[in-house]
């Protein structure tokens, strides 16, 4: 027999973690080879992971709720075949510490990192305690003391929702029994320096701990998706500095146009034919003339993408999924709207798989569809811009020669990544959009 190791697959694009929302095998389970095992959350797409081998279930090193980097052992499968070596390899050695904590007083080293560990009971018969690759990370980020903790999970074992709550507090049980109030309590040198990088992220947290409910107050768990949601947009506010841009498009011509054919495309195509189709391919259009908007910040490069592949965002009852159309600048605007209406329903009905999300250069948002008439998107990290499309309303307009006229009129707001984009550029490609747009008519559109 043999142990093979289950780790967590790249579930897309610059994904580097997700979150195990649900086990669906466990302990003694068979399994084939791309059985699924369990329900993964990432920021771009819930999917699940499926088994590499036919075998036995041995043990789930992850818990529901962790979150793992792409790479970490989230289970072992025992399969027929082979020696039992990598079962010893899974098993702490007696010298060995990559699973274990130091002895009280010593800081956690630097070998903790990227060593597995059992996510099984946290205090197993010779008393060495033994924890999840999660846990390990963050007790040594934060110098927490696991044999002060107590574990809520199963048989004691300590969760990295035990260790947040910890951290959230502030009260962080270390060596010889002390507890960490505030980072610039502690007296030695190692703490001090460990206090720049526990303040940061736990200031917001701590707000959300002090809300209490009243009676009467409804309470919602946060999902998976929710909290992916939430760490992606986190991270694109506190990274990508942003600036913001609007411009009024009069798209009188093309609305007249787009009414006079819809009937006809509904019946011949089966789906209909919408204004977000027309503004995608104008965007898409205008991002091959100004190919700087199609660029992404790589720290110490920036990333100009040759492929145009447009991100779209669609919301199902609870969750935000952002699918991509592919090469968008060489598709007609039918094809446009089929890929948009296909991606729609997948997203509404829990069918998008993790394809559809990969691979998106640049983002464009129906706002518009919600009656919305002007906003600031976050930026889809690690894309350098997000545009608005609002909503299409009548307005008085004064045309040339003085006549005032009602006139359809849409603002387009784009939110830039300033790292990598400047006023110049995107107020040149949004003149190119309006441009664009202002010409589609019957005569000089197609949309096949």
């Amino acid at each position: 027999m043999a142990i093979e190791k289950i780790t967590m697959p790249q579930l897309g694009e610059s994904v580097t973690e997700g979150t195990i929302e649900k086990w669906l095998v466990q302990p003694g389970d068979h399994v084939n080879k791309y059985d699924p095992l369990a329900e993964v959350n990432t920021d771009k797409v819930t999917a699940e992971v499926p088994s590499s081998f036919t075998g036995t279930i041995k043990e789930l090193i992850a818990s529901e709720g962790d979150t793992l980097e792409v790479g970490e052992v989230v289970c072992t499968i025992e399969t027929e075949g082979g020696d039992s070596a990598p079962v010893e390899e899974a098993q702490p050695a007696e010298g060995e510490k990559a699973n274990e904590m130091p002895a009280a007083g010593a800081a956690p080293t630097k070998k903790l990192e990227g060593e597995q560990g059992s996510s099984k009971p946290a205090k197993p018969q010779g008393g060495k305690a033994r924890y999840s690759p999660a846990v390990l990370r963050l007790a040594q980020d934060h110098d927490i003391d696991l044999n002060q903790v107590e574990g809520s999970g199963n048989e004691g074992r300590i969760t990295r929702k035990d260790l947040m709550q910890l951290i959230d507090s502030g009260n962080i049980p270390q060596a010889g029994g002390e507890t960490a109030q505030a980072p610039q309590a502690a007296e030695t040198a190692e703490p001090v320096q460990q206090a720049a990088p526990q303040q940061a992220p736990k200031a917001p947290a701590a707000k959300e701990e002090s809300i209490e409910s009243a009676p009467g107050d409804i309470e919602i768990p946060v999902t998976g998706v929710r909290k992916a949601i939430a760490a992606n947009m986190l991270k694109s506010k506190h990274e990508a500095p942003h600036a913001w841009m609007m411009i009024e498009v009069d798209v009188t011509d093309l609305a007249q146009f787009r009414d006079s054919i819809k009937g006809d495309f509904k019946k011949k195509e089966g789906f209909n034919i919408t204004y977000f189709a027309f503004f995608v391919k104008a965007i898409s259009q205008a991002l091959k003339e100004f190919p700087m908007m199609n660029s992404m910040w790589a720290g110490d490069k920036i990333i100009q993408k040759k492929d145009i592949n447009i991100s779209i965002a669609v919301a199902s009852d609870n969750a935000l999924f952002v699918p991509v159309i592919k090469n968008a600048d060489e598709k007609s605007v039918k094809g446009i709207g089929r890929e948009i209406n296909e991606l729609a329903q997948k997203a509404r009905t829990g069918k998008l798989k993790s394809a559809d999300m990969q691979g998106g250069t640049f983002t464009v948002n129906n706002t518009g569809s919600f009656g919305s008439i002007q906003s600031m998107g976050i930026i889809n990290h690690p894309q350098a811009a997000i545009i608005q499309v609002e909503s299409i309303v009548k307005r008085p307009v004064i045309m040339q020669g003085g006549m005032i006229a009602a006139r359809d009129m849409v603002n387009l707001c784009l939110s830039l990544d300033h790292r990598v984009l400047d006023g110049l550029v995107c107020g040149q490609f949004l003149a190119r959009v309006k441009e664009i747009l202002e010409k589609m008519n019957k005569d000089n559109t197609s949309v096949y």
